[in-house]
């Protein structure tokens, strides 16, 4: 699923290439991948794209009107920039939009925006928001880098996992299993720890993995081109999804707790002192 990283590089190339311009036409492609009925996409049409940005793992398309579209791409949706706009229905697709400075006949016929999801699993959604409506974003936790965020590391005592408070969006925004592989990794903790077991040291050592992590990640994705197209994204990662391979920090052979739709990669070296964690799928775990 693209996080925090990929969706803000994202939104500031979409930004850079689509503000100012004006939404022709709203192609609903996916039906159940629209989660509101009023305003209508159709309210959206006529109206200049002001600016995209990004709210934890959302787009956010702000328009002159004050309606917003809010864009969420979920595990496996993707983003095509299109010039010109294609008129095709391909497999998986979610929805088409379609920009210009005018009429297609008098402007040229723009460039389109198009959101498929590969697999099988349909779960991309995207809202029409009136102002005022925070829809999908209502409740949100506060976005790695904040004051909130710090403060949040600094002083929470949750007894969750810290693999879980880091992937809860309502408690953290914009980290997903991927980062938040590495950031533990980086961080050198252990993903079943907790905040509350946490010393002073180790949550000022949480503090700055995340920030690292997260801003390396964010440096790589400006250098990508258009959209955001690729059917996987897991190669970018440094621990995640590399089960079996070395630690890149200390060379030990990178394990894996497996859950029943996901994978949890952590060095036992780096992370638990050596121990193996069993597989969820047993209902074990070593500590």
């Amino acid at each position: 699923m693209p996080e925090l990283p990929e969706m803000q590089a994202l939104s500031e190339r979409l930004g850079a290439r689509l503000g100012g311009l004006t939404l022709r036409r709203a192609d609903l492609l996916g039906f159940s991948s629209l989660k509101t009925y009023d305003p209508a996409p159709a309210a959206l049409e006529g109206h200049a794209l002001v600016s995209v940005g990004r709210r934890a793992k959302y787009l956010v398309w702000d328009f002159d009107d004050g309606n917003r579209l809010v864009l969420h791409l979920s595990q496996a949706g993707r983003l095509d920039v299109e010039e010109p706009p294609k008129k095709t229905k391909p497999r998986g697709a979610v929805a088409r939009f379609v920009f210009g400075r005018g009429d297609a006949g008098l402007d040229g016929p723009g460039v389109g925006i198009l959101v498929r999801e590969y697999g099988s699993q349909r779960k991309a959604s995207w809202w029409v928001l009136a102002p005022g409506d925070e829809g999908p974003l209502e409740g949100l936790g506060p976005e790695p880098g904040s004051d909130e965020f710090a403060a949040l590391i600094r002083t929470s005592d949750s007894r969750r996992h810290l693999t879980t408070d880091l992937r809860d969006q309502r408690t953290v925004s914009g980290i997903g299993r991927g980062w938040g592989d590495d950031i533990l990794q980086r961080a050198r903790l252990s993903p079943f720890s907790s905040l509350r077991a946490l010393t002073p040291e180790q949550r000022e050592a949480l503090l700055g993995a995340t920030t690292d992590v997260l801003g390396e990640a964010l440096e790589l994705e400006r250098h990508r081109e258009g959209g955001l197209s690729e059917s996987s994204l897991g190669g970018r990662f440094t621990v995640h999804g590399r089960y079996g391979e070395p630690c890149p920090t200390c060379g030990e052979t990178l394990q894996r707790v497996s859950f029943e739709s996901y994978e949890m990669t952590y060095c036992p070296h780096c992370q638990t002192g050596g121990k193996v964690l069993a597989d969820r799928r047993l209902s074990r775990l070593l500590r």
